[in-house]
């Protein structure tokens, strides 16, 4: 097989952007109900393309911060390549989501990509006027109106937790990465059984609708993403899987720490 290693890091992007993008389900928590996360949470994954140990990615949820006198939730995702793709194309990302305590909508978005050249996001909500300001490299675009509840991409995976995904029906929240406003759709497909880095899990298989994604999902015919969620009130994605004409991506958990004492992912054997 012949691969082109200029392909991964560009693919190893859409994947990582995978956990923060295409998990979206609305906000709705029973009064008094505790968060099934805490601050100091981390995951950390693995990701292989076509076999090939692309990269990596972590999630870490921060403590408490004061913006504006509002207290705010700060959410960071890391991305990079592995040592062997470094050779042919380092790339290093970073994104910073900010949120409010009871987790309804954000407040501020931060992306920076680091590779051949560098890219800075911003997309800050203004919920006053309801629009998302967005801007690359400190230019500023047109703002984008925005829904009540609006979450960025990353915001979005922790909103989703909030749910019970025992009924096996589809979700959908608005969500903006500043350019455009869209519902972002994922349907429950089954409950399963699977084994990722030696150990099992009980979990549920969720599907992304792809109508609203672009780039090398829209140019693919019959792309695909699956997400494999721990069962339990904790929503843990272990394993994420993409199907696009240049091969496929499969990221797993490799290591959990819930915020309150650190361990492995040994914790959700059944």
């Amino acid at each position: 097989m012949i691969i082109n290693m200029k392909i991964i890091p560009v693919r190893l992007t859409a994947i990582m952007i995978i956990f923060t993008i295409m998990i979206c389900f609305p906000v709705e928590t029973a009064a008094g109900q505790g968060l099934p996360f805490h601050p100091g949470e981390k995951m950390a994954f693995d990701v292989r393309w076509s076999g090939i140990l692309a990269g990596h990615a972590v999630i870490e949820l921060l403590p408490v911060e004061g913006l504006n006198g509002v207290e705010l939730y700060h959410i960071v995702f890391t991305a990079k390549t592995s040592p062997f793709v470094d050779i042919f194309y380092k790339v290093r990302d970073r994104i910073d989501s900010y949120t409010d305590a009871e987790m309804t909508h954000s407040f501020l978005y931060k992306q920076i990509h680091q590779g051949r050249s560098k890219k800075e996001i911003t997309v800050e909500f203004d919920w006053e006027r309801h629009e998302a300001r967005y801007s690359v490299n400190g230019e500023n675009r047109e703002p984008v109106s925005i829904m009540p509840g609006t979450f960025d991409p990353l915001s979005a995976y922790y909103a989703f937790r909030l749910h019970d995904l025992n009924n096996e029906i589809g979700y959908g929240i608005p969500l903006t990465d500043g350019k455009k406003l869209i519902i972002g759709k994922v349907k429950v497909i089954k409950r399963e059984d699977i084994k990722v880095a030696g150990v099992f899990y009980d979990t549920f298989l969720v599907e992304p609708s792809m109508e609203d994604i672009g780039g090398v999902f829209e140019k693919s015919r019959n792309a695909k993403i699956q997400i494999w969620v721990t069962a339990d009130d904790r929503r843990i994605p272990v394993r994420i899987k993409s199907k696009v004409t240049v091969g496929s991506f499969v990221a797993e958990l490799v290591s959990f720490e819930n915020g309150l004492t650190a361990g492995g992912p040994t914790e959700n054997s059944p």
